[in-house]
């Protein structure tokens, strides 16, 4: 007689291992550039009041961005997650829109 314990046939055996749990891969949030466009109306000082208030640049890099603007017709005023970009598209055009200034801000995937 058999052991009732002990299966007979060698593909009843129980199997052995480690169990390792596997953990989903987390994926990074695709981040979009913020840009602001030049026009000939809205002050530069407004500019770089912005860039300090609302993009939390220093005031060296908030002239900086201005610069760039002013020069090449646009410029970066940031990189960020999806949802940080699109408030600061709106907290820009808010304030844009509060002085009376025509001042375009926009964003796109980076």
């Amino acid at each position: 007689m058999s052991d009732p314990k002990t299966p007979n046939n060698p593909d009843e055996t129980p199997e052995r291992g480690v169990v390792t749990k596997t953990r989903p891969k987390t994926k990074k949030p695709s981040m979009y550039r913020v840009l602001m466009m030049n026009d000939d109306y809205t002050p530069m000082e407004f500019v770089v009041q912005v860039l300090v208030g609302i993009f939390n640049k220093t005031p060296e890099q908030a002239t900086q961005v201005m610069l760039s603007v002013h020069q090449s017709g646009v410029g970066v005023c940031g990189i960020y997650t999806y949802e940080v970009a699109e408030t600061k598209v709106s907290q820009t055009m808010d304030a844009a829109k509060r002085a009376q200034h025509p001042l375009q801000c926009t964003m796109e995937k980076a």
